[in-house]
């Protein structure tokens, strides 16, 4: 992650971008890209949803990849640790919804 995290923060001071990157924009902008991914599976049928190939799979894996792009510039942003936030959520959903 910390790989990552390097590269997202190049990326972004490169383009001089971490001005427009304030918790509001990147948390409406993760929620675009989320949508974007979403539309990739409407209208197909369960079995069509996990059946993906070529340049679908291609365009779901770049709505991934921008997905995960803006959730860990949003965690950067509040200083959060986004391993450490899914670590900490499975132990409380653990809790929540117990076996």
């Amino acid at each position: 992650m910390d790989e990552l995290l390097e590269k997202v923060r190049k990326f972004r001071d490169d383009r001089d971008w971490d001005k427009f990157h304030s918790p509001k924009n990147l948390s409406m902008a993760l929620m675009v890209e989320a949508a974007e991914l979403a539309e990739h599976f409407q209208w197909l049928t369960e079995k069509e949803s996990r059946e993906l190939t070529g340049e679908k799979l291609d365009m779901v894996k770049d709505e991934i990849g921008d997905v995960l792009i803006y959730l860990v510039n949003l965690a950067d942003k509040l200083n959060l640790d986004p391993v450490r936030a899914a670590h900490d959520k499975i132990i409380k959903n653990n809790k929540k919804y117990p076996v």
